[in-house]
């Protein structure tokens, strides 16, 4: 996309983390038998300090054990455990050098590498131990985002159904800055899970982006329709829009709705004032929207109207109307969202599908896209 691509960058990027923070190494086990009480007791102690988030105990209690280990095991051991405490700490490197110090595997050091943010260690180890995902996140965060997308790209073709994998190239695609593969592997995501979750990751954002009165009209209108708003902020934003789109009878059922849910509270009193100007300007603009809406000058106020109020035939019927006047393609992507809102999906894709370029391209799309799936 060009202004909503960038919004949707956190679609790409929500599966990034190998070893996110605050997921830690597992307590080594300790073979008490192999230990002395010298070195097992303290690491003991470590082990419940490191739990209970007290790490300047826990690396005490490390420090005893380690003045007292005498044999390989023991002093393996306290490395375990020095490395498990520094990991609870989210002291990633610490933990790598002491693991380094015992040999341990590649496949237990790249993820803590990636963590550090050592990422050419954590490619290098990665490699050794076949962590693809691994060395790919450490090439996003390189910059290397062509790299990452073309691990990406065999993940994909190994497993087409791999969510993370699909998450992470279209991350790397948006980077790239191409955005034809970028919306193509977005309505791969979307098609396999199309839920409101899914549809909140992409659109949340967007919404911040620059862009016209009625793209951000048109947004609103799709994260209601997938059940992704979940804010205050963003109800009562929808709701000004919609007024100020002569759309007031929409506003008002926002906000009713957002109440019933518990979005808004119930005695909100910007809610109770946006309801009551809603409700005078949607009955004004009802009062002249079926002459209105005979006229291509004035039809886009009656399709508006008509939208706000619920009544979607009627809407689509003037926005058709408003399509032959200067309304244009706004026109059009609204008889779109209301032939959607009527139910009739398939027979708004060709709709949306028309608008092919100009600043409500990426939104039509994105509504192309929505009429395309299945569910709510």
């Amino acid at each position: 996309m060009t202004r909503g691509l960038k919004a949707g960058v956190i679609l790409g990027l929500a599966a990034m983390s190998a070893l996110p923070t605050g997921t830690f190494l597992a307590p080594p086990a300790m073979a008490q038998a192999a230990l002395s009480p010298a070195v097992g007791k303290p690491l003991q102690a470590a082990q419940n300090a490191a739990k209970a988030g007290n790490t300047a105990a826990a690396l005490s209690a490390v420090d005893q054990a380690r003045a007292a280990a005498k044999t390989p095991a023991e002093r393996r051991a306290v490395s375990q455990m020095a490395a498990y405490v520094h990991t609870r700490a989210g002291n990633f490197a610490r933990a790598a050098a002491e693991l380094e110090a015992i040999g341990a595997p590649a496949s237990q050091l790249a993820p803590l590498y990636y963590q550090a943010r050592q990422y050419d260690k954590a490619i290098a180890a990665a490699q050794k131990s076949g962590q693809t995902t691994i060395i790919a996140q450490s090439y996003l965060q390189q910059g290397k985002a062509r790299e990452a997308a073309a691990i990406y790209e065999k993940m994909v073709a190994q497993n087409p159904n791999n969510l993370n994998a699909l998450q992470n190239l279209a991350g790397a695609q948006y980077k790239m800055g191409d955005k034809a593969a970028y919306m193509a592997t977005t309505a791969k995501l979307i098609r396999l899970d199309p839920t409101p979750d899914r549809w909140r990751i992409l659109l949340v954002d967007m919404k911040n982006e620059p862009m016209s009165r009625e793209a951000k009209l048109a947004l609103y209108h799709l994260m209601d329709q997938t059940k992704s708003i979940r804010t205050q902020a963003e109800v009562e934003d929808f709701a000004k829009n919609a007024i100020v789109s002569n759309q007031a009878g929409f506003a008002e059922k926002v906000v009713k709705d957002a109440m019933a849910s518990g979005v808004i509270p119930a005695d909100s009193a910007l809610g109770k004032k946006i309801i009551d100007a809603s409700s005078k300007r949607a009955a004004d603009a009802l009062r002249t929207a079926p002459a209105d809406a005979r006229n291509p000058a004035t039809a886009m106020s009656a399709g508006n109207a008509f939208l706000g109020a619920g009544r979607y035939a009627e809407a689509a019927a003037a926005f058709a109307v408003a399509e032959k006047g200067p309304a244009g393609d706004q026109a059009t992507l609204f008889r779109g969202i209301s032939t959607v809102r009527n139910g009739d999906r398939a027979g708004a894709r060709p709709i949306f599908d028309s608008i092919k370029t100009g600043p409500l391209a990426d939104i039509a799309s994105l509504w192309s896209l929505y009429a395309s799936t299945k569910g709510f």
